[in-house]
């Protein structure tokens, strides 16, 4: 009986979570009042840099302005602006530590507000790129289309966070996921349309071994950390066995990777939007040495060295290790054999440069493996499944296992106290 109504609670959160990702799929193929997409079609055939980058959101060719077209990608740039604001301001940051749950929520409305001022922004950029697109364009739809966007962001924010909270796993990491599962099938069928006649059997073969290695790499590399033992004042004054038990119990996990994905996007931001600017014209073409331009092996390098930089930067943003010998200190807690204070602030400072750097190093290489395996097997269309994509993939599949793992043990204690 116990087990059928876990198996129910658990069903009940898997059914909410994937009905209201169907509704977003559906609402981002509504398309917006007034948009003639006949001329928009006419448009993108004409403009190859536009197809391209089109292509490289949508997936394919065809590209439909619909209502939740935004999708959760304003809430993604507001989280990260808020990440990188509470680093620099410190009344933001002691509301996120100090404020309990009323300074989360301040935080989350904070947060909510970037969000609807990005969606603005972004649904403003759409609305008056079109002008070039559309030759019915005037400020009227351009009003129209930046209040349809814009609100649409908005409901796909409140219905992520209504999975986050009554569903299965996280409603914006779930989002993402959703997005990339769906252009896996145009991504495999444009790999073997391009590379039907290079490839062998011998190719496919490497190429899943390889998929296998970055794979197991990622897990590892998500779920892998170095324990810290912890000890408290009242296990110090017990028995000398207690001081033995402690560590196993109570220990704070440094994880390889606690900057996730952010280094690739920073590290893509860096190295490709400004070719993309330049390309439409809003920066000064900059001419480089023929050799820097056509080799790859130099882009290689800086794409691995500057993903390696932004891990061991915003590592430092995401976990402060001052902050972290604060909050022992408040709790009469500390690590066994270092003394509390500056003593374990430079202890765990040194821990996590160690960490962090083997984390940035394992973060860099994955990176870096679609290049080499498109290099060595000379395949094309490879990089739209890069480490980015199945960092998110098996981070999703992790976070909602765990989830999982947690919903049964909590019904298991509550009946047990019950």
């Amino acid at each position: 009986m116990k087990q059928n109504n876990d198996n129910n609670i658990l069903l009940q959160r898997l059914l909410l979570s994937i009905a209201i990702l169907i509704f977003i799929r559906m609402g981002t193929f509504l398309p917006v009042p007034g948009i003639n997409h006949g001329h928009l079609a006419f448009y993108l055939q004409r403009h190859s840099m536009t197809r391209s980058l089109v292509s490289t959101f949508s997936g394919n060719d065809t590209f439909v302005i619909g209502l939740f077209t935004l999708n959760i990608f304003p809430y993604i740039n507001a989280s990260i602006i808020m990440q990188v604001l509470v680093s620099l301001f410190p009344k933001l940051s002691k509301l996120q530590k100090e404020g309990g749950s009323e300074g989360r929520r301040e935080i989350t409305k904070l947060t909510r507000l970037i969000t609807l001022g990005w969606a603005f922004i972004q649904s403003f950029s759409i609305a008056f790129y079109l002008k070039r697109a559309l030759f019915d364009w005037n400020l009227m739809l351009a009003t129209e289309i930046i209040i349809w966007l814009t609100t649409g962001a908005m409901i796909v924010l409140w219905l992520s966070e209504l999975i986050t909270e009554y569903g299965l796993g996280n409603g914006a990491s779930l989002l993402i996921y959703t997005n990339i599962i769906s252009s896996l099938p145009n991504l495999g069928k444009k790999l073997i349309a391009e590379n039907s006649e290079n490839l062998t059997i011998s190719s496919w073969l490497i190429i899943g071994l390889l998929f296998f290695i970055a794979i197991s790499g990622i897990v590892v590399l998500q779920e892998g950390a170095r324990i810290v033992p912890l000890i408290s004042s009242k296990q110090l004054s017990q028995l000398p066995p207690a001081f033995s038990i402690a560590p196993e119990n109570n220990y704070i996990p440094l994880r390889f990777n606690q900057a996730g994905v952010m280094p690739i996007i920073l590290t893509t931001a860096v190295l490709v939007i400004p070719n993309y600017i330049t390309n439409l014209g809003l920066l000064p073409i900059i001419t480089l040495p023929v050799f820097v331009k056509s080799s790859q092996f130099i882009y290689w390098i800086s794409y691995f060295v500057l993903i390696l930089s932004f891990s061991l930067f915003y590592s430092n943003i995401v976990l402060n290790p001052k902050d972290i010998s604060d909050e022992l200190q408040k709790m009469a807690v500390s690590i066994p054999g270092i003394r509390p204070g500056i003593e374990t602030t430079f202890y765990l400072k040194q821990v996590m440069k160690r960490v962090t750097l083997l984390g940035a190093i394992m973060l860099a290489l994955l990176a870096t493996l679609p290049n080499i395996i498109e290099a060595i097997l000379h395949v094309s269309s490879f990089n739209g499944l890069g480490t980015t994509s199945l960092l998110i993939l098996v981070g999703v599949i992790l976070d909602i296992s765990r989830e999982m793992r947690s919903i049964l043990l909590s019904n298991i204690y509550n009946d047990v106290f019950d």
